[in-house]
């Protein structure tokens, strides 16, 4: 059990802190809500930039990582559709550095030409080397239009259009500054070897003049409708081997769904013992390698189920045989065993990453957004009291031939 207090400033900040005894170093989590769903389809990529333009300089602080560094710390940030998350661990005594260092950034942003200049470079170049330039880079560039058709999930973290970042003007980033980095729209946690009412009033010190800024709304994002046909894309590409890709549409992240379908993946690929592993890689080597996951995005997600084609298979025997494993899941009960396994499994990893201080910080900062941090101990429970009926009747409704959108990456020679 993680057992933390929480408080809300005036100005709507959220505050999360965890008295961790057992370490003498502190963990600084920043979460804001604001990822790629926030973004219009004109205008994306902005979330990530901003990941970026937050470390170029704030109003008071020209340099955020020398401090960080002269106080004994390491930092770190990252973008996903639904939020952005920055972090960072020092040594206990140096706390109110991070403190200082966070609520200055929050306060205001030291908006300028040149750093906009350069950090558009950076990403622009980013997107070069990990989507364009390497193998297998365009995948989820292709899979996210194909698999959705008004969601922002349909874009990638990186953007839709490098254009619209090469584009993005002064008063655009701005206005996206002022919007999402608020005191309301972000969650402070802390965690280390303190006493959480000092903390909370260092935090108030910091934190607590910041101007609220207006609410931002979370409910104002486009539903995707149901998927009624299933839908293909075929690509060729010149990589080692071909790729098979297909996803299903599955519940949000805090639903009963989405906790069954993390339960029905690891059964399909968590290991060298699972199904998909078994049957395709070592009985029957159709791949090369084969995983099945769930994309865990708050708002509806994917089931994902992927494979490296071994060389001399053809496309359509190997998609066949994933199809295969996937009915199996509809139409034979799964074995105590089996499932057993897979849930001492996922109890073990997260006891694993609840050890280290920065993990904790991060982890309250999550499932507050989700809803409630105290969640974050009720996790293994709930993989826990998955039945067998509950797997049947998921992989029923989920792997559903027009639910599914499949991309065929085939190798070519270039």
């Amino acid at each position: 059990m993680i057992a933390f207090q929480r408080k809300i400033l005036a100005n709507g900040l959220t505050v999360l802190v965890h008295e961790d005894p057992s370490t003498p170093m502190a963990a600084v989590n920043v979460l804001y809500r604001v990822g790629a769903r926030n973004e219009s389809y004109d205008r994306t990529g902005f979330a990530h930039l901003f990941e970026h333009l937050m470390f170029g300089g704030s109003v008071h602080v020209p340099d955020y990582d020398t401090p960080v560094q002269l106080a004994g710390g390491e930092n770190n940030a990252f973008t996903n559709n639904d939020y952005t998350n920055y972090y960072l661990a020092l040594p206990r005594e140096n706390l109110e550095t991070a403190l200082w260092l966070e609520s200055d950034r929050m306060l205001g942003l030291a908006f300028d030409e040149r750093s906009l200049e350069v950090q558009r470079k950076v990403v622009v170049e980013e997107f070069a080397q990990r989507y364009l330039n390497q193998p297998y880079g365009d995948i989820w560039l292709l899979l996210r239009p194909l698999a959705y058709e008004r969601h922002p999930y349909r874009w990638a973290t990186i953007g839709r259009d490098i254009e619209h970042i090469r584009g993005a003007s002064m008063e655009e980033v701005r206005a996206f500054f002022a919007r999402y980095y608020r005191p309301g729209n972000a969650i402070l946690s802390i965690a280390g070897d303190f006493e959480a009412e000092r903390v909370f009033e260092a935090v108030d010190r910091w934190f607590g003049p910041i101007p609220a800024g207006e609410p931002v709304p979370q409910d104002d994002i486009p539903q995707e409708p149901e998927q009624t046909a299933p839908r293909r894309l075929e690509v060729r590409r010149p990589v080692p081997a071909s790729v098979i890709y297909i996803v299903f549409h599955m519940g949000p992240r805090v639903s009963r769904e989405a906790v069954v379908c993390d339960v029905v993946s690891d059964l399909l690929s968590n290991g060298t013992s699972s199904r998909l592993y078994q049957r395709l890689v070592k009985e029957s080597p159709l791949f090369s390698s084969v995983n099945a996951y769930i994309s865990g995005d708050v708002d509806p997600g994917l089931f994902v189920v992927t494979g490296h084609v071994m060389e001399g298979v053809s496309l359509g025997e190997a998609e066949a045989a994933l199809w295969s494993e996937l009915d199996r899941m509809k139409t034979e009960p799964v074995g105590d065993y089996e499932l057993e396994k897979v849930k001492n499994k996922f109890e073990a990893n997260q006891i694993f990453s609840e050890i280290n201080v920065l993990n904790k910080a991060m982890n309250l900062a999550y499932f507050e957004m989700l809803g409630d941090a105290a969640m974050i101990d009720t996790e293994v429970a709930e993989h826990d009291s998955v039945t067998r009926e509950e797997i049947q009747a998921a992989a029923r409704r989920v792997f559903r031939a027009e639910n599914s959108s499949t991309l065929l990456y085939v190798a070519a020679e270039e």
